[in-house]
């Protein structure tokens, strides 16, 4: 099976997967996949868009189910064919499901208007999808038979045309990460929904991936993070990188039911920086018992931050950092975790100076530690450029927001609303900068300038002063 650039192949051990059939070149949009069904998180139904996905103000409401919030009449008319069917049954059945059984009841929907089969940009029905309903453990299983009976109370309509086994295959296969995708709100910072997205799910884990994936525009990209030799098969990555690969392997076991074995696993690549003692070399005592403060205080630190506490979370994070100072090094996991946090707080509370000299230390252990064209790298660079550019610094900010620019050039392409906003400040720091020189010339010509008419004033008093003594 193929479409455009891709074709699904036997991957062996891994299952089906997509490789490229053509040469692919760095930051090309290798295919965009609007989503098959999706839905606004729970926790956020108010305050994004069911339709665009954009944070907003003032949304309005579905008037009939009230509980679909929409931009305006546009977005709400343009999403109406998805929205109807969720619209009667909430009526219905007079509740709201999570968000999951929410997902699985769009799938459903959306598989009946399509009668099962796989659309024109779709490489695979969303029927043929992976379940793994045989891998969940006990408790896990248990929760999807009490969703399949959740979604038969908000869609009476299901059982006269779905089995409960055919449910439980939904709910599982919309359980599983690499099914679903994150959806990011319209400046691509924070998640808002997820989004069922079948040929998508077919592209299989590498930690040190060939591929990303972004939202843009209400479709999800896949992008080429590097050249990629006709043949070769296309790769993601499910986890962050920034963790050590015996935990990078457990989260994957856990979430999406395999043992990775790619490069940077099976060689634990960069684990040794991750988990570095400083150059000077203190006893490993010295650096398990500061690994293990660290471990307690990002602990206390996230429990602050939850609280909104914004003065504790900088005093944990100040004394984890003294207490680290001399003994890890900067790419030590903890370390740049606390690094960011301490950044981050100092720049809410406006002290920009001292937040961007923590963000260069982070962004320096990233750059050893993240692959160069990591969308993280680049957004990492961002917030330590706009850091700098409000301590004053723009040179050095100027430097790390074209940096960033570069990298989310590629992992997000020029009409992504964050690249967009980077160019702003990509241009907007260059002319601060080039006004800053001017004026450095100015002042230097007009000290060069009075030093010499001080020069000849003194030199016609000298020989005034000659004269007299004449």
């Amino acid at each position: 099976m193929t479409g455009g650039n891709l074709e699904v192949f036997d991957a062996g051990v891994k299952g089906r997967g997509l490789k490229a059939t053509k040469e692919l070149h760095t930051g090309e949009v290798i295919f965009s996949e609007p989503s098959y069904a999706a839905v606004v998180f729970d926790s956020l139904v108010s305050q994004v868009c069911h339709g665009c996905f954009r944070h907003q103000t003032n949304l309005h409401r579905c008037a009939q189910c009230r509980f679909a919030h929409y931009c305006n009449r546009t977005c709400q008319t343009a999403c109406w064919e998805e929205h109807k069917q969720e619209c009667a049954a909430i009526r219905s059945s007079g509740f709201v499901p999570n968000e999951k059984i929410r997902l699985a009841a769009r799938v459903l929907w959306r598989r009946r208007k399509d009668q099962g089969l796989a659309s024109d940009n779709q490489l695979v029905a969303v029927d043929l999808l992976e379940h793994h309903l045989d891998l969940l453990p006990e408790g896990e299983l248990k929760k999807v038979h009490e969703d399949v009976v959740s979604l038969l109370k908000f869609w009476s309509g299901t059982t006269q045309q779905n089995s409960t086994e055919f449910l439980s295959h939904i709910l599982g296969l919309v359980g599983i990460r690499n099914n679903s995708f994150p959806l990011k709100d319209q400046r691509g910072l924070q998640d808002v929904g997820l989004g069922i997205f079948p040929s998508l799910g077919l592209v299989n884990h590498d930690c040190w991936p060939s591929c990303t994936v972004t939202f843009n525009h209400g479709k999800m990209e896949l992008r080429a993070l590097r050249t990629i030799p006709e043949g070769e098969e296309v790769t993601i990555s499910y986890v962050d990188f920034l963790n050590l690969s015996a935990d990078r392997q457990k989260q994957l076991k856990e979430h999406f039911y395999f043992d990775c074995s790619c490069e940077h696993c099976s060689r634990s690549v960069s684990d040794d920086l991750m988990s570095a003692a400083a150059e000077t070399k203190p006893p490993a005592e010295k650096v398990k018992e500061v690994t293990a403060f660290s471990k307690e205080s990002l602990e206390k630190i996230e429990k602050a931050r939850d609280a909104g506490d914004h003065s504790e979370v900088l005093k944990l994070c100040q004394e984890c950092l003294e207490k680290q100072e001399g003994v890890v090094a900067n790419t030590h996991l903890s370390r740049l975790r606390v690094l960011s946090v301490a950044s981050q707080v100092l720049s809410h509370l406006k002290k920009f100076s001292e937040a961007a000299e923590l963000a260069q230390k982070m962004v320096e252990g990233y750059m050893k530690l993240y692959h160069p064209n990591n969308a993280q790298l680049g957004m990492a660079l961002m917030r330590a450029g706009v850091t700098y550019w409000h301590a004053g610094q723009i040179e050095e900010g100027h430097k790390m927001i074209c940096e960033a620019y570069r990298i989310l050039m590629i992992t997000h392409g020029p009409n992504h609303s964050i690249t967009k906003d980077l160019e702003s400040m990509r241009t907007q720091t260059e002319m601060e900068l080039k006004m800053f020189k001017e004026n450095d010339l100015n002042m230097k010509a007009a000290e060069k300038k009075l030093q010499m008419t001080t020069s000849s004033s003194s030199a016609e008093e000298n020989v005034k002063e000659f004269l007299r003594k004449q």
